[in-house]
């Protein structure tokens, strides 16, 4: 069968806790969420307050610093936060990915030394790192042991190798400066480790193209379809090009969507080659900017509707098409608890990317 755009919409929707909030913690949210981007600190947070019923920041905080849930440079080279227990086969999986870039980059190479010479202090690096240090101290130990002193060496290093980052505290539990903790050694994965990440992904984001696959990890294609006819006995093919998991939830098109004010560079956005699931192509460039910022967003009917921003008098929506009454009063209703959720940890979350409101073009605004 084939399956509609809007279908794929609302199958994304359901695995993401998006179409009702799910009774459960913080770390079995993670969990089932698969990985929530977490270059800024609040966004996991935010996150999970979409997703979750009765939602306790101070659960998310207890999981961070037990480390059963762990924040660390994973999918498309960036922050994110996922399970312990998911970590292992996710590094292992894109450590080509989060390695070759960053040494064949100029910023490392720079410094003279080899990718060899990376990769055989990362060993005394983590043994170092054994309890949290700050990452001015690792680039200055690097200096140390490679005799090279350039900022190249710990950039390169500290994106592929498994490091955690470790907690600092309220209110998001990482600061701007984090400190890292070296992750513990997960043994031999080599063989599971893709479709382990392919598994996890489809359960949270499918049915999906190959090429989602790839895009969500910045895998070549050819280590996808490798993976994925190795696991051909496994997957379902639900329509024309998808693959998923079987009994993943696949609701119908018509399942009412309700109303959610997503964080900045939420997954939903950014897990797919083809972003319009959930992203409309004409909306793209509003919530996406150039240098890499995706804005926190306004979901009507399960897809992109708008930006938000929290204000001193409220958040305030922009939306980018009309919307109908029903639409802004549950929107209401989101922004009213989203405020009361924000006032305990930081009530002006995301005030320093406040400038992109000025670039937007003329839209109907309103403070909820």
């Amino acid at each position: 069968m084939d399956l509609s755009p809007r279908r794929l919409n609302r199958a994304t929707l359901a695995r993401q806790m998006l179409l009702e909030r799910a009774p459960i913690g913080a770390a079995e949210g993670v969990r089932r969420a698969v990985a929530l981007q977490a270059q800024q600190p609040a966004s996991p947070y935010l996150a999970l307050w979409n997703r979750l019923a009765a939602f306790d920041p101070a659960e998310l905080d207890a999981a961070y610093a037990d480390r059963s849930v762990v924040r660390a440079t994973l999918m498309r080279i960036a922050m994110h936060t996922v399970t312990a227990e998911d970590y292992p086969a996710f590094h292992h999986a894109l450590r080509r990915t989060l390695r070759g870039p960053r040494l064949g980059d100029p910023r490392f190479t720079a410094s003279g030394l080899s990718a060899a010479d990376a990769d055989a202090l990362v060993p005394r690096l983590l043994e170092y790192a054994a309890s949290p240090q700050a990452g001015a101290e690792l680039q200055r130990r690097l200096g140390e042991w490679a005799g090279v002193e350039h900022p190249g060496v710990w950039w390169a290093i500290r994106t592929f190798a498994p490091l955690w980052h470790a907690p600092a505290g309220p209110p998001w539990s990482f600061g701007t400066k984090p400190n890292f903790v070296a992750a513990p050694h997960a043994g031999s994965i080599d063989d599971t480790a893709v479709p382990h990440l392919i598994r996890r992904y489809l359960t949270g984001f499918g049915p999906a193209t190959p090429g989602d696959i790839a895009q969500f990890g910045l895998l070549p294609r050819s280590v996808v379809r490798e993976a994925l006819a190795a696991m051909e006995g496994e997957l379902q093919r639900p329509g024309a090009g998808l693959v998923d998991v079987a009994g993943a939830p696949l609701p119908d098109e018509d399942v009412p969507a309700p109303p959610r004010l997503l964080p900045m560079w939420d997954s939903v956005l950014l897990a797919y080659e083809d972003r319009g699931r959930v992203l409309p192509p004409q909306h793209r460039a509003l919530v996406t900017r150039r240098n890499g910022d995706v804005l926190p967003t306004v979901l009507v009917d399960g897809y992109v509707a708008g930006v938000w921003r929290a204000t001193e008098r409220g958040i305030e929506v922009t939306a980018f098409e009309p919307l109908p009454a029903a639409a802004w009063d549950g929107l209401e209703a989101e922004a009213a608890a989203l405020t009361t959720f924000l006032a305990g940890r930081e009530p002006l979350v995301y005030a320093r990317y406040g400038h992109w409101w000025d670039k937007l073009p003329p839209a109907e605004t309103r403070v909820l």
